[in-house]
């Protein structure tokens, strides 16, 4: 991920970061959806109809949920979709993101189950795993059918990864919430989608307001970069095996470089989502950036050292010869389950970097400058 921008081009690519949902119709008035492109909710007396759009064609739905209470009678008719009885009581959540916003959605009692729980570092499940109380139901792109059935529970929330059926949960008949959130290629869009989450379990109103907290201080941080003249040029992630897995300019990750005051190398790329490219592709456009952000997962902190221990050639990165790396370890600090909700956090560790003077009392939350060995 990468990016290079001049001053002018980021000005108007700062401005596709707002409001997503403007462009398009949002249900029918009484649940306006302000950023997020994927969902739309129409109300009506007898029950509440949640649309999710297909992010992989977006001429089609992805799912139609019909949510009805649980203390009303069920109507005569219904719109054809899933029925959800509200609100739900006994679920399982496929990831840590989701598990992180039903902890802020105080509604942790109602978890009984989590796919992949050795990634999960939020502390309610941990807990709940050893007390007994949460059961771990296997890979969430194929979890133990048997374990599901025998918790009994009355929805699961995944994060699929295409439109393609979701294995044998599909004939179990407990019903699936398809959050696809992380299509969004906006961080408010994202952020919005505990809105969404929050109808199933009738915390509406906590929605709101944790989402307008959000948005407020995402906000407060994008304003602070408006009168910035220069912007630092960024080169982001290193290379798996032989590939390096580039964010398009327009993903959820360029948006927030651009409203940080960075120029992206790929920022006029038309991705939303990241590519692969060679490292000799990668050091081309960006071997010149000013600063490198890197994230990780390792017991052990990443150096300089080992940086070009793994891969000699890194060393010829300018940021790196100028020590402009700042690195992110995700097993230590609870990146993934608090940025998709409060991506205002990540905002200020980038404008901490790029223009450490428009925070100067701000210390880093998840980013670190990486240390010599």
């Amino acid at each position: 991920m990468n990016r290079l921008v001049i001053v002018a081009a980021f000005s108007l690519l700062f401005l596709s970061c707002g409001r997503k949902g403007e462009v398009a119709e949002k249900g029918d008035g009484n649940f306006p959806v302000e950023y997020a492109s994927g969902f739309s909710v129409r109300r009506l007396a007898e029950y509440t109809e949640v649309e999710v759009r297909d992010p992989w064609d977006t001429t089609k739905m992805l799912q139609r949920y019909v949510l009805v209470p649980a203390e009303k009678e069920l109507p005569a008719e219904l719109p054809h979709g899933i029925l959800v009885r509200t609100p739900l009581r006994r679920v399982v959540a496929a990831t840590s993101v989701h598990c992180g916003w039903l902890d802020m959605l105080g509604v942790r009692e109602e978890v009984v189950g989590v796919c992949e729980s050795r990634y999960i570092d939020v502390p309610f499940v941990q807990e709940g795993l050893k007390a007994g109380r949460v059961s771990d139901v296997g890979e969430a792109a194929a979890p133990d059918v048997e374990r599901l059935i025998e918790l009994a529970p009355d929805g699961m929330i995944t994060s699929p990864l295409s439109n393609a059926p979701y294995g044998r949960v599909e004939k179990t008949g407990i019903p699936q919430v398809k959050c696809v959130d992380y299509m969004e290629p906006t961080p408010l869009g994202r952020a919005e989608w505990i809105r969404f989450l929050a109808l199933f379990f009738d915390r509406e109103a906590l929605a709101d307001s944790l989402f307008a907290e959000t948005v407020k201080a995402y906000e407060e941080v994008k304003a602070l970069v408006r009168e910035v003249k220069e912007c630092p040029t960024v080169v982001m992630e290193m290379k798996y095996g032989g590939m390096w897995y580039v964010s398009g300019g327009q993903s959820y990750i360029g948006c927030l470089l651009r409203d940080a005051g960075a120029a992206y190398c790929w920022a006029d790329d038309r991705h939303a989502g990241s590519f692969p490219l060679s490292f000799e592709a990668v050091f081309e456009k960006g071997g010149e950036a000013d600063f490198w952000l890197i994230k990780y997962n390792r017991a052990e902190e990443l150096g300089y050292d080992g940086l070009r221990k793994e891969y000699a050639p890194y060393a010829n990165f300018e940021a790196w010869k100028k020590r402009h790396i700042f690195t992110c370890n995700t097993g230590v600090v609870s990146y993934y389950e608090e940025v998709p909700i409060r991506p205002d956090y990540l905002l200020k560790d980038f404008v901490k970097i790029f223009h450490p003077h428009l925070l100067p009392d701000y210390r880093l939350r998840y980013y670190r400058k990486m240390k010599e060995e």
